[in-house]
């Protein structure tokens, strides 16, 4: 229960994922299934033209870097940078009457 009251006493800690350290994993991931779906197409140069082809690949390649460490995470948390979450024991001006 997270406690509303800034004075509130910690029951204790869980160990949780921390998703904000996941963005450069997630950029990395994502770049590696972009790198090898995209390893044999010509090379183009562009003039500053969108290419639909390309965006299509490029969002295909987060979601699906996205799906196999949303799997790992579940499977998995120990592999990634873990955080402390308190949570807090409920005082009796919290409990409903």
């Amino acid at each position: 229960m997270t406690s509303t009251n800034p004075a509130g006493h910690v029951g204790g800690y869980r160990r949780e994922v921390d998703f904000q350290k996941l963005g450069p994993a997630l950029i990395i991931a994502s770049s590696l299934v972009l790198a090898i779906r995209t390893a044999r197409w010509p090379p183009t140069h562009s003039d500053g033209l969108a290419n639909m082809e390309w965006e299509k690949e490029v969002e295909h390649s987060v979601r699906i870097a996205k799906i196999v460490l949303s799997h790992v995470i579940a499977r998995c948390p120990e592999m990634f940078q873990m955080k402390d979450v308190p949570w807090y024991v409920a005082t009796d001006d919290e409990i409903p009457k």
